[in-house]
């Protein structure tokens, strides 16, 4: 177990599951593609600033993503707030 963590291959497996997951909310739940990765992008930049790290990645590629997964997210909760309107 301990490879598929050093090797980011258990996040790879949890980002796969999130893109199965978009596929499913845009294909049975309806959901506009906008919608659907509006709502899972800034997990899985987070994820992938997880997986940087783990395998040794340079301080500035984890910091780029995590700041981008904060636009992301603002824009995913605007996106909600028009939708309750």
């Amino acid at each position: 177990m301990i490879w598929l963590f050093a090797s980011g291959h258990a996040i790879d497996i949890v980002l796969a599951v999130i893109g199965i997951e978009a596929v499913w909310l845009m294909a049975r739940a309806h959901w506009p593609a906008r919608r659907a990765l509006l709502c899972l992008a800034p997990g899985a930049l987070m994820l992938l600033a997880l997986r940087a790290a783990l395998t040794g990645l340079d301080w500035r590629w984890i910091a780029v993503l995590l700041l981008l997964s904060f636009p992301v997210n603002l824009a995913d909760l605007a996106q909600r707030t028009r939708d309750m309107r």
